[in-house]
């Protein structure tokens, strides 16, 4: 992903998932900061209490690295050479699907994928909207997808 595409990434996510300057409890009770990053036993913030601040710099240097994470995945999930012959509106919008959902429930997406892969990605829009994450996405999923209509 190219330098443009991965700030487009950041700025959509800091949108969908938020951004936090310091260590909070997410949803099932994990440390996490900055863009939904989950603290690792490797990070220096293991260990710090909720509402210990964390710098701009560090959110996004965790940022890019899960973002190459996140890349990594997709590339696992569709092929070197599909991923590479993707458009880059339709990266980043798979790239934000993963952050969201990770790998495993990403690959459950069967029809959508199937579609993707053939790149017919207007056809695989309602595919993405007629799952349980659009339902509980809402906007963020009709956006995404409206995205895909558009390639």
């Amino acid at each position: 992903m190219d330098s443009a595409s991965r700030e487009s990434v950041f700025n959509q996510l800091k949108v969908d998932e938020g951004i936090v300057y310091e260590i909070y409890e997410d949803h099932l009770g994990y440390a996490t900061f900055g863009v939904g990053h989950l603290v690792l036993e490797t990070d220096p913030e293991h260990g710090q209490p909720v509402g210990t601040a964390v710098s701009e710099e560090r959110v996004r240097e965790c940022f890019e690295s899960d973002l190459d994470t996140a890349i990594s995945e997709c590339i696992n999930l569709y092929g070197t050479e599909a991923w590479d012959n993707f458009p880059s509106e339709v990266r980043e919008v798979l790239v934000n699907m993963l952050f969201n959902l990770g790998r495993p429930r990403l690959t459950k997406f069967r029809n959508f994928n199937a579609k993707i892969l053939e790149g017919d990605y207007a056809g695989a829009a309602p595919e993405g909207l007629d799952s349980l994450w659009a339902r509980q996405v809402g906007p963020r999923a009709i956006r995404l997808m409206q995205r895909l209509e558009a390639v």
